[in-house]
């Protein structure tokens, strides 16, 4: 199993949409995957219909320690106008843990507790979840904070968001570096400190952009390689709005082009999945539907070759 945290210091910039979308792309190639919103402002738990609504949600999950049943609301795939079978298998549920703390006070719960940077990543630890799920996939807040903390913790690797314009790439520069000092502070106490990926998001077909986007990549050199700025891009596009409205996976949506890009996203940060395609994508190559299933034992070896040296 592996766990990818995304995660950014503002606001706006993308990370649930990118969290949504991952996920979905991830239960089409027929991987069992888990979505916790560790948002206080439930973003990821409204993207998709629920077929379930559980109970319980992020606010058991952490203070118990434990991912019990009762905390996982099931996402509702397919339904409406996508019922093709065909194009759309009945594949695993999407499975979320539904952000519930919107009054801060999981905050500051976490907040005296000397075990606070653990208390996500206790319970995914579990054998039983390890043995349930292939991909967790936690959405964040856009600001530092304990929660954060504990999700970044969590992770076996962390994506970050940047937006090329002026003010947003600034923010995201300066921002990820407070992040890292932060996060890096958990190796004193022997805890690992996962690799960070850095995703240049909403990039328009302007010059404007495109110069911002080189200058994120440039100023990079700030952070002394320890944040890597991933060679896909994601294109401003409408079929992203479309898909949110419409509360499906984007690639749904858009198969050829938002749906390449997923595709190539998701195999820059999982190797192992390169060259394996959602049903409904129009490359005739390897589909999720034929040949052999992803190994949940290789996903997880390749979340340990990422980990840096401690």
């Amino acid at each position: 199993m592996i766990v990818i945290t995304v995660v950014a210091t503002k606001g706006g910039v993308g990370k649930t949409t990118i969290a949504a979308n991952l996920g979905g792309l991830l239960r089409d190639l027929g991987l069992r995957v888990l979505m916790i919103d560790a948002d206080v402002q439930p973003s990821l738990s409204r993207y998709f219909r629920l077929q379930h609504d559980a109970p319980n949600g992020l606010t058991a999950l952490v203070t118990s320690g434990f991912l019990s049943a009762d905390c996982m609301s099931t996402v509702q795939l397919p339904f409406g106008a996508y019922k093709d079978v065909a194009k759309y298998p009945l594949l695993p549920d999407i499975k979320l843990v539904r952000s519930d703390t919107r009054e801060g006070n999981l905050q500051d719960w976490l907040a005296p507790r000397l075990d606070r940077l653990v208390r996500l990543s206790m319970p995914l630890r579990h054998q039983n979840v390890q043995e349930q799920f292939d991909v967790v996939i936690i959405d964040t807040q856009g600001a530092l904070g304990y929660l954060q903390d504990a999700a970044i913790n969590a992770a076996d690797l962390l994506v970050s968001p940047a937006t090329p314009d002026v003010i947003s790439a600034r923010e995201f520069i300066d921002g990820s570096m407070k992040l890292i000092d932060r996060t890096e502070e958990a190796a004193n106490l022997g805890l690992k400190v996962p690799p960070m990926k850095a995703v240049i998001n909403r990039l328009e077909n302007t010059r404007d952009s495109r110069v911002m986007s080189e200058l994120i990549r440039e100023d990079f050199m700030r952070l002394k390689g320890r944040v890597t700025v991933m060679r896909t891009v994601i294109p401003s596009i409408v079929a992203f709005k479309k898909a949110a409205t419409m509360q499906v996976p984007v690639h749904w949506i858009d198969p050829e082009r938002a749906g390449q890009v997923m595709h190539e996203l998701l195999w820059e940060l999982i190797p192992s999945l390169a060259g394996r395609y959602a049903p409904n994508h129009p490359n005739p190559g390897q589909q999720a539907c034929g040949g052999t299933e992803p190994s949940p034992l290789a996903i997880q070896s390749e979340a340990s070759s990422t980990a840096p040296p401690q």
